[in-house]
C-alpha cells in the first residue's frame, strides 16, 4: 500500500517508470502523441458522462476499473508519465501556477462557458 504522503514527484517517477517497464518507450513518442493520449482519457470520461455514469461511479469490466474517476486518474497518470519523460518538475510548477492564480482577480478574463 502507498504512503499517504507520497509526493507528486514520486508519482511522476512511478508513472514514468511503469510506462518504461511496460514497453511504451521502446519506440520514440512525440509530444503530440503524448498530448493526444492525455486528451483521449478526457474524452473517455466525457463518454462515460454521456452514457449516464455517475461522477463518482467506478464500475468494472472484468478486473479492469472503469468510470469517470478512473479516466480522470488516467489523465493524471499520462501527465505524470510525460513530465517524467521530459524532466518536468510538475510539483514545483503546480505550486508556482497556483501561487500566480491566487493573485488573479475574481473571474478574470470574463469568459463564459
Amino acid at each position: 500500500m502507498k504512503r499517504k504522503d507520497t509526493t507528486i514527484g514520486e508519482l511522476v517517477n512511478e508513472a514514468h517508470q511503469n510506462a518504461i517497464d511496460k514497453g511504451w518507450y521502446e519506440e520514440p513518442r512525440t509530444f503530440g502523441e503524448m498530448i493526444a493520449l492525455m486528451h483521449s482519457e478526457l474524452s473517455e470520461a466525457l463518454e462515460d458522462h454521456r452514457n449516464g455514469r455517475g461522477l463518482r461511479e467506478i464500475y468494472y469490466e472484468g478486473d479492469k476499473p472503469c468510470g469517470i474517476p478512473i479516466e480522470l486518474a488516467d489523465v493524471c497518470i499520462r501527465i505524470f508519465d510525460a513530465c517524467g519523460h521530459y524532466g518536468i518538475d510538475l510539483e514545483a510548477v503546480i505550486r508556482e501556477k497556483m501561487a500566480y492564480n491566487a493573485t488573479r482577480p475574481r473571474r478574470h478574463g470574463g469568459k463564459k462557458l
